[in-house]
């Protein structure tokens, strides 16, 4: 994704890491992200592609019945605000392991984004 143009779909990561690979990809999303998933870049595509697992998010209303399998986890830790934080100068100690924040902090990874 890095080495793409933004914005970066789902859909083109998927199909690059497919490539002729009949392995079997799941693809993990959080439950705040759970509602604006049908509108995501092609998206029936992506449901063939790749099995959708719903990570659940201390604060979001009950999930219900979705169509994914959910994970129910204790630790609550978004990508999202991961790259926000590094963006915005932040700590990420505590949310990624230490040889993680190093190659970000190496790469420059995020810092100029709030994506």
């Amino acid at each position: 994704e890095l080495q793409r143009p933004p914005p970066s779909y789902a859909i083109d990561t998927v199909e690059e890491l497919r490539g002729a690979e009949t392995a079997e990809y799941f693809y993990l999303i959080g439950a705040d992200n759970l509602e604006r998933l049908p509108t995501w870049r092609r998206f029936e595509e992506l449901r063939q592609l790749a099995q959708f697992v719903v990570l659940d998010r201390k604060g979001i209303a009950n999930i219900g019945d979705v169509a994914y399998p959910t994970v129910r986890r204790a630790i609550d830790i978004s990508a999202t605000e991961i790259r926000k934080r590094v963006a915005e100068g932040r700590s990420i100690r505590y949310l990624v392991p230490p040889a993680v924040a190093e190659i970000i902090q190496r790469r420059h990874l995020y810092q100029d984004t709030l994506r």
